[in-house]
């Protein structure tokens, strides 16, 4: 459910709403919180049955079917007011869907925003959702990428500050994220042979070295690894162009070096539907590509197309997999 203060639960409540499909035999359920949720379909005016669900129960009748975690008072949660209670109550609901991910008592995992400040406000010390997916699913080689039907981008670098990006890449770890990124759109997105351009760090490309040498001496090697790998990569490419190329479908994918560099051109595109991926994680885990908008909260004005195409995605994700390990067992007979 994300952030109870947030625009989550109202994105949640217009979701199952918009795809009444979703309540009948419910391909999602919702971790989070029975009274934020009818007050999110208050405020809403939004009259759909929400009832409390846990995993082995029977569905019955059309209802938005709820995980409870939480029994918030709803005086206690402003709208748009993040406090200790709501970072707890967001990190409650995201231990609960990894574990019953792990436990293959659910199929995926989608979330709504949490809080950094909230997290921060309740002790909890991750800085967001991958931090804590990785570390809760024991995973050391994980990505973000942000996907939308047009374009998808995933990022070598992520919250790290400007001036210190060319520090942090490195061929080890651009090469891990080619890989990462080969590995999902075979895997996830039932792509056979993915094409996959990587970004380069500098304006044009470095030109040759006169603008900077990561281009030479940190990422061109790490193409020429995953070449060796069998990976269709190529670049550096000059990040002015290479966007460009890739939503008029020369590449599948652009392995981009640092945030905003991947996510100025996906936004663009695809601000209203894109969707977070993160890559790596023995679990499926998608996500809205936006924050809390605390502003917006209660206002009955945000957005859930993000939301739809993440769980959407999330679906398609499951059977994805399902036909890879399927693919690759026939193979291997």
């Amino acid at each position: 459910m994300g952030c109870p203060a947030g625009i989550g639960p109202e994105i949640i409540i217009k979701a199952f709403a918009a795809n009444p499909k979703w309540l009948m035999i419910p391909p999602a359920v919702v971790i989070g919180d029975m009274n934020i949720l009818k007050r999110a379909s208050k405020a809403l005016d939004i009259n759909i049955s929400i009832k409390s669900w846990m995993p082995g129960d029977p569905f019955s009748n059309s209802a938005i079917y709820v995980i409870t975690r939480t029994g918030l008072n709803i005086e206690d949660v402003p709208w748009g007011k993040p406090n200790s209670a709501t970072g707890k109550a967001s990190f409650e609901y995201i231990t609960e869907g990894i574990k019953l991910c792990q436990g293959k008592r659910l199929s995926g995992l989608v979330t709504a925003p949490i809080s950094k400040v909230g997290l921060k406000l309740a002790g909890i010390d991750y800085p967001g959702h991958t931090e804590i997916l990785a570390d809760r699913t024991n995973t050391k080689r994980y990505a973000m990428m942000l996907a939308g039907d047009k374009l998808r981008v995933t990022l070598v670098t992520i919250h790290c500050p400007l001036r210190e990006v060319a520090d942090s890449i490195s061929t080890e770890k651009i090469f891990e994220i080619i890989s990462l990124t080969d590995f999902s759109l075979k895997n996830e997105f039932g792509l056979k042979k993915p094409k996959i351009a990587v970004a380069g760090l500098n304006p044009h490309g470095g030109e040759s070295g006169m603008f900077g040498h990561e281009e030479e001496q940190v990422i061109t090697p790490a193409i020429k690894m995953a070449k060796g790998k069998g990976i269709m990569a190529s670049g550096p490419y000059p990040p002015d162009t290479v966007f460009y190329q890739a939503i008029n479908g020369k590449f599948d994918a652009v392995v981009c070096q640092y945030h905003d560099q991947g996510l100025i051109p996906f936004k663009l595109i695809h601000f209203r539907d894109g969707v977070n991926l993160t890559l790596g994680l023995p679990i499926i885990r998608t996500s809205v590509d936006h924050g809390t908008a605390y502003d917006l909260a209660g206002t009955g004005k945000a957005d859930c197309a993000s939301l739809e195409a993440a769980i959407r995605l999330a679906s398609k994700i499951v059977l994805n997999r399902m036909r890879y390990v399927e693919d690759a067992g026939s193979k291997n007979k």
